[in-house]
């Protein structure tokens, strides 16, 4: 096969994918309550077993099974209420090897956070921020580094990422920021503009982290569960580590967005229509 073949080949297992799992995600989304619920608990699972068949990790065991069950167990305390034990939870993990704990710990932090962000009185629209800054990172960081090109980022841990692309992606999650804030709580989009870089930042950081790993454990991809995308953790990596930002960034704001900077009357009626 050509390598043009190849290409197409690929392009069309990633458009057939994305047309199967973005409306499915959009529906979850704007549903919330235990449609959101399940499909985050269920992703936190799937994370802790691509993550230890990463490292060869045997999980068919009852080792194995713990490993497992302990995020849907986290997952399934915070929704109970009891959020302070959920997170928690991460630290036992300890005792089974840094190596099988770190999987674990970043299906517990990560789910956490995404359930708490949904849970929230803005709940649909914190979501939607963190998503839409974390894809508006990627793509325009691509675009950017593509037509601008220069010197390499981070040439030993991705090769492919510039420091032009960086830049690009943080102007992108920026102004992806400020549009969802003004789009959900108008007059908030200068906090949107501002938090849109910091959670840029973030997914940035979290996407070399996740390329660094896989470089150390001598992989291309994290798995093969998303046709034409790789596995979870090559999805999601921006994600997860923009998400714990944006869920801490929301208890210093109350009942307010979280990417509000400023204290501003928000009417009452819009607030109680975001709960689940």
């Amino acid at each position: 096969m050509s390598s043009a073949s190849a290409r197409w080949s690929d392009l069309r297992l990633r458009l057939l994918s994305a047309a199967v799992l973005v409306p499915i995600a959009a529906f979850c989304i704007w549903r919330g309550g235990l449609v959101y619920d399940a499909l985050i608990l269920l992703a936190m699972f799937g994370l802790v077993w691509e993550g230890e068949t990463l490292i060869r990790q045997p999980l068919k065991t009852w080792r194995g099974g713990l490993l497992l069950a302990w995020p849907v167990i986290a997952g399934l305390a915070a929704l109970k209420g009891e959020w302070s034990a959920a997170f928690w939870m991460i630290w036992p993990t300890l005792i089974f090897g840094f190596p099988a704990s770190v999987p674990v710990i970043i299906a517990i932090i990560g789910g956490l956070s995404l359930l708490w962000l949904r849970h929230l009185p803005f709940g649909m629209a914190s979501v939607l921020f963190v998503l839409s800054v974390v894809i508006a990172s990627d793509s325009f960081a691509y675009l950017t580094g593509r037509v601008f090109g220069g010197p390499k980022l981070a040439p030993s841990i991705s090769p492919g990422k510039t420091r032009s692309g960086a830049i690009g992606g943080l102007l992108g999650a920026s102004l992806a920021g400020g549009l969802v804030a003004w789009l959900a709580v108008p007059g908030t989009q200068i906090g949107g503009l501002i938090c849109g870089a910091v959670l840029g930042i973030f997914s940035q950081s979290g996407d070399l982290l996740e390329s660094a790993a896989k470089r150390r454990l001598g992989v291309k991809d994290s798995g093969r569960l998303i046709p034409g995308h790789g596995g979870l953790l090559d999805r999601f990596d921006g994600l997860l580590a923009a998400a714990p930002a944006a869920a801490l960034l929301s208890l210093a704001v109350a009942t307010q967005p979280f990417w509000s900077i400023l204290p501003a009357h928000l009417p009452t009626s819009y607030g109680s229509s975001s709960h689940d």
